[in-house]
């Protein structure tokens, strides 16, 4: 999946020249396994599988609205992307639109948190399946540690080792999930046995009636994460096609991805074992491959961990590279290396990955990351605001790709996004946990960015930037 280019210069509004004088440029292929990699993770595999033991059909076509719901994210992001093709992304557009307090609040609340509690939960699930595969020989916490220590060394050297990197973890990922799901619907290793328990249902019940909009909420962690590719708009190639394109195009792919990979477990596992066990893509590859099925989990745990973390450590950074130079974060995040790389970002992501890992258990991990999903979605409703106010602000300004239907992907958006957080707690009995620590992070994220754009910025809160 390799797909590097010679550098060229491209010419994007307001003269920015995103060109990198000794470096190559990151094409197409190496874009959609960024924007593959980062969403098909751990706990996307495992919502999927339960998707499937829930509801079957009504599962797919719950991840066909949720496709619909994402590729409506991606439009706005590519549009607010390619009219300020900057790092900081999310809080460049913000601040051009409604201010810098919530362009603040929209990075810190909906990627920085959320990455720096979701990257330890993969480490703990890679760390349990090494110890399921090698048991006892490599000391507790130690190889999931060590795989983050590596890749914020190959991410600190610059963005072609990255996107090399990038690109053999998103081939061994894909190709894992697809293997598997083939397979299995072929009966190829193990031939399809009378599944001991209750069989997935792929009747059409629950599409008729409406009910599959129950599942929605959950079949849109399928998806989320493949604007990721826009905070290295400086690296990529061709950026006004290949920065819709590549969000577009990976959706697609992770839905056929998806599809396959959960039709093909309802064919050897019951609902019973999809919804009760603790990693069901273990079983999954048990009941397929027998007894190297363990092995092929760990290989699938590993890309999709590897990818990951990889992908959050490469477009994080440059997300607070771009807010420093805003004066939205700290000045020292606006350091880079001999090899052009955010040096200070990095390992402060990395950093903030190892407290948790090591402070926190799995089960309190899960809880926190879950309440801090909602304030990501509250980034994605940002997006969608700031396209109609810049439409409504700033008409003439040279749009390079312009999200199409304007204004219906914005107000699906929006009001998906509302939906999702109003039903993202996966339980009525964890509610109120769930809504209480979620309310606490935003309330301290936004005390902090209002009292920084105050008094370190001098500025009005909402007052937009539009120099």
């Amino acid at each position: 999946m390799r797909d590097l280019s010679a550098t060229q210069t491209v010419n994007l509004p307001h003269g920015h020249a995103l060109a990198t004088a000794k470096s190559n440029k990151i094409g197409l292929l190496t874009m959609m396994s960024i924007c593959i990699g980062l969403v098909i993770v751990q706990g996307a595999m495992i919502s999927g599988l339960q998707g499937v033991g829930l509801g079957g059909t009504t599962f797919l076509f719950a991840m066909l609205a949720a496709l619909l719901i994402s590729q409506c994210n991606a439009m706005s992001f590519a549009e607010l992307s390619l009219m300020f093709p900057q790092e900081g992304t999310l809080a460049t557009y913000t601040q051009k639109a409604i201010g810098h307090f919530p362009a603040i609040v929209a990075v810190f609340a909906g990627y920085v948190v959320v990455a720096s509690l979701a990257i330890p939960v993969e480490m703990f699930l890679v760390d349990a399946m090494v110890g399921e595969l090698l048991p006892g020989v490599f000391p507790e916490k130690v190889i999931p540690l060590a795989i983050l220590i590596v890749l914020s060394i190959t991410n600190l050297v610059g963005a072609d080792v990255f996107a090399k990197v990038q690109n053999v973890l998103a081939f061994i990922l894909v190709s894992a999930l697809i293997i598997l799901g083939l397979v299995a619907i072929t009966g190829l290793d193990e031939p399809h046995g009378v599944i001991s328990g209750t069989q997935v249902s792929w009747g059409f019940d629950g599409v008729t009636d409406g009910s599959f909009i129950g599942l929605i909420a959950l079949a849109m962690w399928l998806f989320v994460g493949a604007e990721y590719i826009c905070p290295m708009i400086k690296d990529v190639k061709k950026p006004q096609t290949n920065i819709p394109r590549a969000m577009q195009l990976s959706l697609f792919a992770i839905f056929a991805i998806f599809a396959t990979f959960i039709y093909g477990a309802s064919l050897y596992l019951s609902t019973e074992t999809l919804l009760g066990s603790p990693i069901p893509y273990l079983d999954y590859s048990n009941a397929v491959f027998g007894k190297a099925g363990l092995f092929i989990a760990t290989i699938m745990g590993l890309a999709a961990t590897c990818s990951t973390i990889n992908t959050i450590l490469a477009a994080l950074p440059r997300m607070l590279h771009g807010m420093a130079q805003d004066k939205q974060a700290f000045p020292v995040l606006k350091a880079t290396n001999r090899f052009n790389t955010p040096w200070v970002g990095i390992i402060m992501m990395a950093l903030l990955a190892c407290v948790p890992f090591l402070a926190f258990d799995i089960d309190s991990l899960i809880v926190l990351v879950i309440a801090a999903t909602t304030s990501y979605l509250l980034a994605y409703i940002i997006a969608h605001v700031d396209v109609i106010v810049l439409r409504m602000r700033m008409p003439k300004h040279q749009r390079p790709y312009k999200a199409p239907f304007y204004p219906l992907p914005q107000i699906v958006g929006i009001s998906a996004m509302v939906y999702v957080a109003l039903n993202n707690s996966p339980s009525p009995e964890m509610t109120q946990t769930v809504y209480s620590i979620a309310g606490g992070m935003l309330g301290v994220i936004c005390l902090i960015a209002a009292l920084w754009v105050k008094f370190y910025m001098k500025r009005d809160l909402f007052a937009a930037d539009m120099d």
